[in-house]
């Protein structure tokens, strides 16, 4: 069941359409419950962006690449093009960075998020439907790279409470 909700003093129902834009939004550049991707990345070199805490977790740079890699293969999808090959190894989307390429991952993360929710807002009710479970899982698989991203951070101390998450 649905819940309405009020918006500009008037009440509206949600739809498929903008609750999902709505999750996406919020995993992209709208802060809301949680750090977007834009904020959780913003500021960082691309030295800090290699930084490791030496536990064999990933670097933030390694992050993005995957977010890079999975965002783009689902909007791909999504938009009936073909898919870049893959060799089904999950542990190659986690590529270092160097200067052009983490700033150019920045950027192309960025751009593919806009592309899922253009995608979104464009969508008839049946490809939307169609899309509907994937589309959720792909701003809950953003959800939890962003919170590692945050994670890495902070204890990298490069993190600005002041940007939410203290």
């Amino acid at each position: 069941m649905l819940v309405s909700v009020l918006v500009s003093g008037q009440t509206a129902t949600p739809t498929f359409k903008s609750v999902l834009l709505s999750q996406l939004r919020s995993t992209h550049n709208q802060k809301d419950w949680f750090v977007p991707a834009n904020t959780a990345v913003a500021g960082l070199t691309a030295e800090q962006a290699n930084w490791k805490d030496g536990k064999g977790n990933h670097s933030v740079g390694q992050l993005v690449q995957h977010l890079v890699f999975w965002n783009e293969r689902s909007l791909a999808k999504l938009q009936g093009k073909p898919k870049k090959e893959f060799s089904g190894d999950n542990n190659e989307t986690f590529a270092d960075v160097n200067k052009v390429s983490w700033d150019a991952a920045v950027k192309k993360l960025d751009e593919i998020l806009t592309g899922l929710e253009q995608y979104v807002e464009k969508a008839d009710e049946k490809s939307l439907a169609a899309a509907a479970d994937e589309i959720a899982h792909i701003s809950a698989h953003n959800a939890y790279h962003v919170g590692q991203i945050l994670f890495v951070r902070k204890e990298q101390g490069s993190w600005n409470p002041e940007n939410g998450v203290k």
